[in-house]
């Protein structure tokens, strides 16, 4: 988590905050009333990172993204639906210190650019206190007052992260290490698929949305007999460049032979992700979030909870292991929610509500 910058305002209650959740696909901003649970005035625009500019060098993609960030908060703080804001939040999608610092985006541009000190450009450009923080380090906060026991936050969409969450705080070290189990490398193999980072054979390369989709694009080029015969081969045109996410997940929805065999596949590392935490340090509750994992829905859990058993968890029976897992909430306000739910906790009292909306 970063730290608060300085900023004093009027003692008003209750608070409202500008929440931002800058993720690899799409910028949202919003704002949240302080002990509410709804997000409203909600603006979204395509992230101006990697996913839309692949030509780019990653420093140039970086300074597009933060530019973007910061000109819209502007504009949002400065319209109606921003005004009087008490503090600014912001989830970011990648790894980053306890004081603000960015370490990578690889989802945003990829591969190493400079150290980004994300919390300290966005303080000096706007006029209220910014919390700036991982984006399942937020995502967690959403779910901390509901789950009395430890619990494991998985989030699969354009990437994979994670963050364990154990008696009031996330734990990762203050410069920025842990919680990103997308990168852990689960296939040694030189030719191994290829990372947004740039490393090979990572977890998030392999089972997130993203990588889904390269698995099942491949398996049609592969496989054409099976792929006409699938649910994917109408929408797609017959053409495996055509497969898209949400055909996908509608697909396995169905229980299409041909897509369900793909996201099998691709689940198995992530079961051993899953089997690698418990057996390490214990944790028995295990939820998952994201544009692809909510789009498959139950049957993502049903699947994962197949190759999981298939592993086995020592000392669990197949029961036990199975009720492990659980869906988040069928929405994409995680870290909207989570993010305003930390600035609660971390600005100081007497830092209240600016005015009106």
């Amino acid at each position: 988590m970063s730290t608060v910058s300085a900023s004093t305002l009027t003692t008003c209650a209750p608070r409202r905050y500008v929440v931002a959740d800058l993720g690899g696909t799409t910028l949202r901003i919003g704002r949240i009333t302080e002990g509410t649970d709804r997000v409203e005035r909600v603006r979204r625009m395509a992230t101006e990172g990697l996913d839309r500019h692949r030509g780019l060098s990653a420093q140039e993609l970086q300074d597009r993204v933060i530019e973007q960030l910061t000109l819209e908060l502007e504009a949002y703080l400065a319209a109606p639906g921003g005004a009087g804001a008490s503090a600014v939040g912001v989830s970011f999608a990648g790894p980053m210190t306890r004081d603000g610092t960015v370490l990578a985006g690889p989802t945003l541009w990829g591969g190493p650019a400079a150290p980004l000190p994300i919390t300290d450009i966005l303080s000096r450009r706007l006029d209220v206190p910014v919390v700036v923080t991982n984006d399942i380090t937020a995502a967690a906060w959403r779910y901390a007052s509901a789950e009395p026991e430890p619990f494991c936050l998985i989030t699969i969409s354009s990437g994979i992260g994670h963050k364990v969450f154990r008696n009031g705080e996330v734990l990762t070290s203050d410069s920025g290490h842990g919680g990103e189990i997308g990168h852990w490398r689960v296939d040694p193999r030189e030719d191994a698929v290829l990372c947004e980072c740039g490393g090979r054979g990572h977890l998030g390369a392999i089972a997130s949305g993203r990588g889904v989709l390269t698995a099942a694009r491949r398996a049609a080029a592969a496989d054409s007999g099976g792929f006409t015969r699938s649910a994917l081969a109408g929408p797609a045109h017959g053409s495996p460049d055509g497969i898209t996410n949400e055909d996908l997940a509608r697909a396995v929805r169905a229980d299409d032979a041909f897509a369900t065999r793909v996201l099998r596949e691709c689940l198995l590392p992530l079961a051993m992700a899953v089997n690698c935490v418990f057996t390490a340090i214990g944790v028995r509750r295990y939820l998952f979030i994201g544009g692809f994992a909510v789009a498959v829905g139950p049957r993502f859990i049903t699947l994962l909870g197949d190759e999981l058993t298939r592993l086995g968890c020592f000392g669990l029976s197949e029961e036990e292991i199975r009720a492990m897992l659980a869906l988040g909430a069928a929405d994409d306000d995680h870290c909207l929610l989570g993010m305003a739910r930390m600035l609660a906790g971390t600005l100081p009292a007497t830092a209240g509500s600016g005015g009106s909306a």
